[in-house]
């Protein structure tokens, strides 16, 4: 049986079954790991399956990130960990050059429990301020659990089409495109936070587990009202500030300057695709 909740719903359901716990000023840090499916489709002829699997075997090893995600009742942040291998994943083999680049890389987002979100973001060098609001998920609630670590988990998914942008190796326009995201996620009412990675919240509990579109994130470890060191939510400052909408123009651009870069090259032979989308 599944069942559709609001946000509203979510907010008196917090104000009332949870005050005495966020009075006690309730903090924590969560620990999480990424990793993707990667697959890439090449004519035969060009590349053969044991080059192909090598170049995936390397994107897929990079892609593998840790993160923290900082809160406390009603503000957090999340941060990639400093790592030698963060940036874009690449790979290259006969020429082709490969790249992955997940939204929001390298980036420090914060946000609250009613939805508004500040991004700190470098592009082409340049450091910009995204300040904005996230639309709340319309997330379906299913009886199914599991237990992840030490703690019970509840499933919960949302289904929505998107508006996303397109361009290819030989474009020199951005296309229009419709993209349906389909994300599940698992989380835990053991721990009364309505918290979650990347953008995600809304939920009776923090949200323990991520499966998008083949990228999953998963919490392993959590460390709750540290003493040692206390959660303090700094919000991001650093760069031009503008909305959303605004830097993806700017992001636009930096794409079309990066696939005009690679498109061309004598003995290439590669077809490349950049998409930008929620």
């Amino acid at each position: 049986m599944k069942r559709t909740i609001s946000i509203l719903s979510l907010f008196l359901f917090f104000g009332i079954g949870l005050q005495a716990a966020f009075a006690q000023g309730f903090t924590g840090r969560a620990y999480y790991k990424s990793s993707s499916k990667i697959s890439i489709k090449m004519d035969s002829t060009k590349m053969n399956p044991e080059q192909m699997a090598q170049i995936q075997a390397s994107l897929k090893k990079q892609m593998e990130q840790n993160y923290t995600l900082s809160f406390t009742q009603t503000e957090s942040t999340w941060k990639q960990d400093a790592s030698l291998g963060s940036g874009p994943a690449t790979a290259s083999s006969g020429g082709s050059v490969f790249m992955v680049a997940s939204n929001g890389e390298g980036s420090t987002l914060y946000k609250n429990v009613a939805g508004n979100y500040l991004r700190e973001q470098e592009m082409m060098g340049k450091e910009y301020l995204i300040k904005d609001k996230a639309e709340p998920f319309e997330w379906e609630l299913s009886e199914e659990t599991k237990k992840i670590g030490n703690y019970t988990a509840q499933k919960a998914s949302f289904t929505k089409i998107v508006d996303s942008r397109q361009f290819s190796t030989g474009m020199t326009e951005m296309e229009n495109v419709k993209d349906t995201i389909q994300v599940t996620v698992w989380f835990t009412p053991e721990i009364p936070v309505s918290h979650g990675p990347e953008y995600y919240f809304g939920l009776p509990g923090l949200i323990l587990e991520v499966q998008n579109q083949g990228r999953t994130l998963i919490c392993d470890k959590i460390e709750l009202n540290p003493s040692a060191e206390p959660v303090v939510i700094e919000r991001p400052s650093k760069g031009k500030e503008m909305t959303q909408a605004e830097f993806r123009v700017v992001e636009e651009e930096g794409m079309k300057q990066m696939m005009n870069r690679y498109q061309g090259k004598p003995g290439s032979g590669a077809t490349m695709q950049i998409r930008i989308g929620n």
